[in-house]
């Protein structure tokens, strides 16, 4: 049975092998990696992980607060979704509130939609009246996620981060 949890340092190699997956130096919706973040080290992973924890109460430079949740079953590291509280100019054009992602092997069996239902709770609670959640154009499975969880589409547009598709879900 899936759950989402909080980032851990415990799940180190199980995200390994999901990195692994998705390809070394690929863009992980949810996950928060960025460029510079060494994850390959036990001691690096810590302090990545220590920062994504800490991103719910102090957001690092260019950041807005946000909750990071891993999508786990037993000690399995499946993906990982990410509440961002307020949108800044990128997230409300491009990025939204929601990103997740799966690494390769667990999609395809409405994992995403599950996780997307499991966390429109917390924006709730933290007083989001709706939250916008974008996709690319290209990515129907997204779409479909979205829009089992209540997104409607308000456009698609071109930005910085290509051709996007822009749902809105009011809780």
């Amino acid at each position: 049975m899936p759950e989402l949890i909080a980032p851990t340092a415990a799940l180190h190699a199980s995200w390994i092998e999901s990195r692994d997956e998705w390809g070394r130096g690929v863009h992980q919706d949810g996950a928060g990696v960025r460029e510079a973040d060494d994850v390959d080290s036990p001691e690096g992973f810590a302090d990545w992980v220590a920062r994504l924890t800490d991103a719910e109460k102090q957001a690092p430079d260019g950041w807005v607060p946000c909750t990071f949740r891993w999508i786990v079953e037993g000690d399995r590291y499946l993906g990982a979704i990410a509440l961002r509280h307020e949108l800044n100019e990128f997230l409300l054009e491009a990025g939204g509130h929601i990103g997740y992602g799966l690494r390769p092997s667990a999609r395809g069996n409405g994992l995403a939609s599950w996780a997307l239902a499991r966390i429109l709770p917390e924006a709730r609670a933290r007083g989001l009246e709706r939250v916008l959640i974008t996709c690319s154009v290209d990515n129907g499975a997204s779409a479909r996620t979205i829009e089992r969880n209540g997104g409607v589409l308000e456009d698609v547009r071109d930005t910085e981060i290509g051709r996007i598709r822009r749902y809105w879900i009011t809780l």
